[in-house]
């Protein structure tokens, strides 16, 4: 029996999919908040991304291996992002802000190079997570299964991506991020310090990758090398979404996530990834005919 058919006689085994996929489309969203943050204010498509994402996940591998509960590396995770991220753009990002995309698109590929290799140097290869100790809920009468710590994940991701959204719109700060992503010029008119308020959010972007990370070593894996799939998976649903709208990158993370875990129940794990770098071309061809119909319009 295929797949396919196991999915049309057995139809329960649809709805372990779907909550399976709303759980990972959860973290999904979040770290594609983080792309849409750097992106629109400071139009510099983030490659590195899914590396930010990787090494909040190493600081809660690190603490369940020290003996402390990797919860507690969420907000660790964070703050040494947040950090990481301030020095990255006071070393090389300012240098790349206002210039070219493809400029941006090279400098920030040649850190997540640089990053793996760190990952690989310090941590090792192997793939690792970091066992939070909670226990399998069982619905519909023991025939969908899911772990807690996926839960419990969705909600943190979720009350993240809900702090942040107050964030940006109630303080000062992200008021002036908001107003230096319309407008640069008037932004600094106004007496905004738009290097100061780029160097936040950048930082503020990779803490919500750390967040992020942490969340996927405690309900997935994390390895030096698997951060690229996140940042593809990032730059689709922010392409879908559009830069300034939460709530649509949430429907285009859990969407995301629902159609990645049936393709890899339908075609094989071996090819789930495949899946996402294939929907990849999808979307840059389906945005690529409505910007050129756009423009026919216009004309």
């Amino acid at each position: 029996m295929s797949s396919l058919d196991i999915l049309i006689q057995a139809p329960i085994f649809n709805l372990q999919l779907i909550i399976e996929g709303v759980l990972l489309g959860a973290i999904f969203a979040l770290a594609a908040y983080g792309m849409a943050l750097v992106w629109g204010v400071m139009n510099i498509i983030n490659i590195a991304l899914g590396e930010f994402v990787m090494l909040g996940g190493f600081v809660a591998v690190y603490f369940y291996q020290a003996g402390i509960h990797p919860l507690y590396a969420v907000p660790v995770a964070a703050i040494a992002l947040y950090l990481l991220g301030w020095g990255l753009y006071r070393l090389v990002i300012f240098r790349v802000v206002g210039r070219d995309l493809f400029i941006s698109l090279l400098a920030t590929f040649g850190l997540s190079i640089l990053l793996q290799q760190m990952m690989n140097q310090v941590f090792g290869a192997n793939v690792r997570t970091a066992d939070a100790g909670m226990d399998t809920s069982y619905l519909f009468g023991g025939q969908i299964t899911v772990a807690d710590v996926k839960i419990l994940a969705c909600l943190i991701a979720i009350a993240v991506g809900v702090g942040l959204a107050w964030f940006m719109k109630s303080s000062r700060l992200g008021q002036a991020i908001r107003a230096t992503a319309q407008n640069p010029r008037a932004a600094r008119v106004l007496g905004i310090d738009t290097d100061r308020v780029y160097a936040q959010t950048f930082a503020l972007s990779a803490a919500v990758c750390g967040a992020a990370g942490a969340l996927v070593a405690m309900a997935y894996t994390v390895q030096p090398y698997i951060g690229l799939p996140y940042t593809v998976r990032s730059f689709m649903i922010v392409v879908i979404a559009g830069v300034g709208n939460l709530g649509a990158v949430i429907v285009a993370g859990v969407v995301l996530g629902v159609l990645e875990l049936y393709a890899g129940f339908i075609l094989g794990t071996q090819y789930q990834l495949a899946f996402v770098f294939g929907l990849l071309v999808v979307v840059l061809v389906w945005r690529s005919q409505r910007l050129a119909r756009k423009r026919q319009t216009l004309e």
